[in-house]
């Protein structure tokens, strides 16, 4: 089922992570949060070849990382319009969800606009990290995922931020009329 990055969190079970997914022709990076969901971490990739082969591989990864919900990078066009690049990972995430008998897991999905992930993750592994053409093209997609995931736990941070600030206000706001009666 397709969520919002908020209702997908909420549906999380107890200890349950977020798996980031950077969906390509022919990878797929993989990254999965913390349970705190605060920090994302590459940890694979996956070499694309059938459906079905690709949903049990990602069932595995699933089951390993005890993993309650997919958040999935969505190449929106610079303008925000989708192209055949969305189309794509849009039937890839519409797969999982009509194959739960793969999966062995009634896929929770939300998607995250991945604009300029890759290029990111290419600027930073060039400039920063200096890492070989033949080593960048190894990591790139798991790195791109993590980018990806980490930008949805970000947002999620800041709402979670945002609700404290905003009943901490609702406290003192409660506290200083009570104080005036």
């Amino acid at each position: 089922m397709i969520h919002t990055l908020p209702e997908l969190t909420a549906r999380l079970g107890r200890g349950q992570r977020l798996l980031g997914l950077d969906v390509g022709s022919k990878t797929v990076g993989l990254a999965v949060a913390d349970p705190g969901l605060i920090v994302a971490s590459p940890i694979g990739v996956l070499m694309r070849t059938k459906f079905t082969q690709d949903a049990r591989e990602l069932a595995k990864t699933i089951r390993d990382y005890s993993v309650g919900g997919l958040v999935i990078g969505l190449p929106l066009n610079m303008d925000g319009t989708e192209g055949p690049r969305v189309e794509s990972v849009r039937a890839f995430a519409k797969n999982l969800e009509e194959r739960a008998d793969l999966l062995g897991w009634d896929a929770q999905i939300a998607f995250w606009d991945e604009r300029l992930s890759t290029s990111a993750v290419e600027r930073f592994m060039i400039g920063e990290a200096d890492m070989t053409r033949k080593r960048r093209d190894e990591v790139v997609d798991k790195m791109a995922a993590a980018y990806i995931l980490q930008g949805a736990l970000d947002m999620l941070a800041n709402q979670r931020r945002q609700a404290e600030r905003d009943a901490e206000d609702e406290t003192s706001a409660e506290e200083w009329t009570d104080r005036e009666r």
